[in-house]
């Protein structure tokens, strides 16, 4: 592999790192309040995997929007599976999900925009 390669490959890992580290800690942030709550420990493990996935895809995906909306749209798309399960029952238990997704989502994709600017 030449030197040019070599760089490339280093830019990729570090956004990857950078991006999964990201994901994990709005995994933490968003599975505080349900460790709160008593929730069952498969939906902490699932929300918190779910915010590890949606920092890798944010940091991957080259997309050309704004990296606020790009780490919105990501993170619905992401969540939009487990909204038919979650609501399904209870559409008002809705409410507090978006609202964090929206939150999280959003700060995900600016600190990710901004740690992996592109050089």
């Amino acid at each position: 592999m030449n030197q040019e390669g070599e760089v490339k490959l280093y830019c990729v890992m570090k956004r990857i790192l950078i991006g999964v580290s990201l994901g994990t800690a709005a995994g933490i942030l968003d599975v505080i309040p349900m460790i709160i709550q008593k929730l069952p420990v498969q939906a902490d493990i699932s929300a918190f995997s779910m915010w590890m996935v949606i920092g890798f895809l944010i940091s991957v995906i080259d997309i050309n929007l704004n990296s606020i909306l790009k780490g919105l749209l990501v993170s619905y798309i992401v969540l939009l599976p487990n909204l038919f399960i979650i609501g399904w029952d209870n559409p008002y238990s809705l409410i507090p999900i978006l609202i964090l997704t929206t939150i999280l989502g959003s700060l995900l994709g600016f600190l990710i925009g901004k740690l992996c600017l592109k050089k």
